[in-house]
């Protein structure tokens, strides 16, 4: 009998020495995002979730729950992953989080 995602226990974990948020799901590492931490400014560079894992929507909760995190500590959001940027682009909620670009 194949397990539905739905059965799966997902945890997110920041792992500042890292530099990355990482999701579980069942124990197994199935997904991270890495960033860079410079002041009150958080980089989101990459996210990567296993093929197993692809499909479920689980990238998405990884950005929000990086997202969530930032705006619970105080930080403004430099997105740089695609994924990221996208996410936020197409949510409006978020927006007030992106840092301003610094002048050339």
């Amino acid at each position: 009998m194949a397990r539905e995602p739905a059965d799966d226990v997902e945890q997110f974990v920041d792992r500042p020495e890292q530099a990355r948020f990482v999701v579980s799901v069942n124990g197994d590492i199935a997904g991270f995002a890495t960033y860079r931490l410079r002041g009150d400014v958080i980089t989101f560079i990459h996210t990567e979730v296993a093929p197993a894992y692809g499909g479920h929507g689980l990238g998405t909760r990884l950005v929000v729950h990086g997202l969530d995190d930032a705006r619970r500590r105080g930080l403004r959001v430099r997105p740089l992953c695609p994924l990221f940027a996208k996410y936020i682009r197409e949510h409006a909620e978020y927006q007030d989080l992106v840092a301003a670009r610094a002048a050339p």
